[in-house]
């Protein structure tokens, strides 16, 4: 796997800044905010080989997601078995996509209004390019897909690059999770009255809202049996994965957390764990107000007891929310934790709240005997999804 994020652009970078603590958090640097009431975002320093620029079909988005996927390349080994292959698949999870390319189009033509042409145009661009870029680096004629699940996708993707790898549809799958910063979802999460001025809070009272964030992730996945055939180095294992849809509101989650405890018990049952085996939860965790309440409730459907209840984190304390980058980004947080035995912690804590009766792993990192840990991911519209990961030294369920 490979990971370009705000606190970290390889594994050991970013392993490192989640147990340091290391804020992602800084002044917006992309686009002028001067005139907004927010000015903090969680944005990516990085620089693009001029030999990957041939490859590049779209903007900001395709660049990060190509950055991950070599390095996820390279650790697992795959690039003589990825080359010209028709048998590997590609699975992008984004909620946007390129967008910043339509956001520098717009501000070349200042002197005039959009119109209604090209605002429409925006609803349609191309989500696909992304895909495009990956299979191009590699000369890959395999399937290419794209799934738009908002900030669920990048979960998604990695779930249906699984589900492709085991029912024997591929060899190989190549599960991606990306998001370019754009004014256009900065300005969205403002008007929604979603984000915090400073310092995102998961699960702290009084928390004030989200940090906008950028990022990728790339996973390489297939069947055991090819991986050791191969003499490659398992990190882990998909044993399940939960989807479900709130079919509540736009944007807001259904206040139970309905949806949420049916993502989570769903990856259970594929998996063939009992609730009480899991180890850790890599939450959600936006540092909004409804949505931790929301993980809160679900959280006690699917671990009714207290005294079993597993801990759980957030990491978007220090990334903030990369949007459909943080499923893939926060899957590969969970195996890092699994493969060293630590619970990254819930930074920026500061505050118990009644809503969010859970053990959040405030601040400091926790040692831990890990097995099996569930990945959640939430968005708009409701989308629910869960992973479930496992141990390379506990095998597949």
């Amino acid at each position: 796997m490979g990971v370009i994020t705000p606190i970290g652009q390889d594994l050991d970078s970013f392993w490192s800044a989640l147990q340091t603590g290391k804020q992602g958090a800084a002044p917006v640097r992309s686009f002028d905010t001067s005139d907004l009431k927010t000015h903090v975002g969680c944005e990516v320093d990085y620089e693009l080989p001029e030999a990957l620029r041939p490859h590049v079909l779209g903007g900001r988005c395709t660049e990060l997601a190509l950055l991950s996927v070599i390095q996820a390349v390279e650790q697992a080994g795959a690039e003589a078995q990825l080359r010209g292959a028709a048998d590997v698949a590609v699975v992008v999870g984004t909620t946007m996509g390129d967008v910043a390319t339509f956001e520098q189009d717009r501000l070349a033509h200042r002197e005039r209004q959009a119109s209604v042409q090209e605002l429409s145009s925006l609803a349609h661009r191309p989500l696909d390019v992304m895909g495009r870029s990956v299979a191009s680096l590699y000369g890959l004629t395999g399937p290419v897909m794209t799934v738009p699940n908002a900030c669920a996708a990048g979960a998604y993707a990695l779930g249906r690059a699984a589900s492709m790898v085991s029912r024997g549809q591929v060899r190989m799958a190549l599960a991606v999770g990306c998001e370019g910063f754009s004014r256009l979802a900065f300005l969205g999460f403002q008007r929604l009255g979603a984000m915090s001025a400073d310092r995102c809070r998961p699960f702290s009272r009084n928390r004030p809202g989200l940090l906008l964030g950028e990022g990728a992730a790339a996973l390489v996945v297939e069947t055991e049996e090819t991986a050791r055939r191969r003499g490659a180095s398992i990190r882990g294992f998909v044993d399940g994965f939960g989807l479900s849809c709130d079919a509540f509101h736009i944007t807001g989650p259904h206040p139970e957390g309905h949806g949420a405890a049916r993502a989570m018990q769903d990856a259970l049952t594929r998996a063939g764990i009992a609730p009480e085996k899991i180890d850790y939860i890599n939450a959600h965790g936006t540092g909004t107000p409804l949505n931790d309440k929301m993980e809160s409730l679900a959280l006690r459907r699917v671990f009714p007891d207290d005294a079993s209840r597993p801990p759980l984190s957030s990491i978007k304390a220090l990334t903030g929310h990369m949007m459909g980058a943080a499923g893939a980004v926060e899957a590969a947080a969970s195996l890092l934790a699994l493969e060293h035995g630590v619970i990254p912690p819930t930074w920026n804590w500061e505050e118990a709240d009644p809503d969010c009766d859970v053990d959040c792993v405030p601040n400091e990192p926790r040692a831990a005997e890990l097995r099996h840990v569930l990945s959640n991911s939430y968005a708009f519209g409701g989308n629910n999804a869960s992973l479930l990961l496992s141990s390379p030294t506990t095998g597949p369920s």
